[in-house]
């Protein structure tokens, strides 16, 4: 779906991830990277709450996009999500959710418009808090942990250093993404952005 673009339109681009230093560099941290990432390119700065989400704003073309970084650690991201709906009071079809996926490659990006969770908790927290599957989300690849590395362990570790070379290409291509969501909408975004490119 197109949206057109007004001066009242809004969109909420919400990173998922865990908050504090601890956790900055964590793979489970792609979400909050990408939003970063975007924020970056439009020269804004995540120097303010909403609730229980750190959020900054910019303008994209006529349309307002909001990002967030919930503040309540990744299985709670729902709560989070839940009030930046209700607070600017948006419809589900205006919200897409930056997150890592172990089942997807390091240097690939894949957009859906709705779907199950694929066992990533804060996803799933968002889609249980909005009784809906009917959420866009934006996986990250993270790659599959190495042997018989639990997942758990994995994603709560840094890039190794061959990953993180490549993680500046992805980031910037999943910023692209997002800004394509907002402009030319979700299918539009599907078809230009679900490659690898690393």
């Amino acid at each position: 779906m197109r949206f057109e673009a007004n001066l009242l339109e809004r969109f909420l681009i919400v990173g998922l991830g865990n908050p504090g230093r601890d956790y900055a560099q964590h793979r489970h941290n792609a979400g909050f990277m990408a939003v970063s990432m975007l924020a970056a390119r439009h020269k804004a700065s995540f120097t303010r709450k909403q609730g229980p989400a750190l959020i900054t704003d910019f303008r994209l073309g006529a349309v307002q996009v909001v990002l967030a970084k919930p503040q309540t650690f990744m299985n709670e991201s729902g709560v989070a999500v839940g009030q930046l709906l209700r607070f600017y009071q948006l419809p589900l079809e205006r919200l897409l959710v930056a997150a890592d996926d172990l089942d997807l490659p390091l240097g690939t990006i894949r957009l859906r418009a709705e779907g199950g969770a694929g066992g990533q908790r804060g996803l799933q927290s968002i889609l249980d808090h909005a009784a809906s599957q009917q959420v866009a989300r934006l996986r990250i690849g993270i790659d599959r942990p190495p042997g018989a590395m639990d997942a758990a362990d994995y994603v709560l570790r840094p890039f190794t250093a061959e990953q993180a070379a490549l993680l500046p290409v992805v980031l910037d291509e999943a910023a692209a993404a997002m800004e394509c969501f907002v402009r030319e909408g979700i299918t539009v975004a599907m078809n230009r952005h679900n490659r690898e490119v690393g």
